[in-house]
């Protein structure tokens, strides 16, 4: 966001505007419905479609990573478990 201060005025009805570059990304229209996601502190957004999961649901599942390393490992790890099946 360049040019811009970074962050954004929460109104007096704790509404907050999803810039424009998200609303795209995400593929969010007017009177979508989104899921917001509390993870110690960080705050998660993603579209909910109609028969998708709740983010929350899935949070906690996997075990806790320190770096990239550890989660492209446990993702190979559940890749190969899959393929052997």
């Amino acid at each position: 966001m360049e040019g811009k201060e970074m962050g954004y005025r929460v109104s007096s009805k704790g509404q907050v505007t999803i810039p424009q570059r998200i609303r795209e990304e995400l593929g969010l229209r007017a009177g979508d419905r989104v899921d917001y996601v509390n993870d110690q502190g960080r705050i998660y957004i993603q579209p909910l479609r109609e028969g998708a999961r709740s983010f929350a649901e899935f949070v906690g599942m996997a075990p806790g990573f320190k770096n990239v390393e550890e989660i492209n490992a446990w993702l190979r790890e559940m890749r190969e478990d899959r393929i052997s099946e």
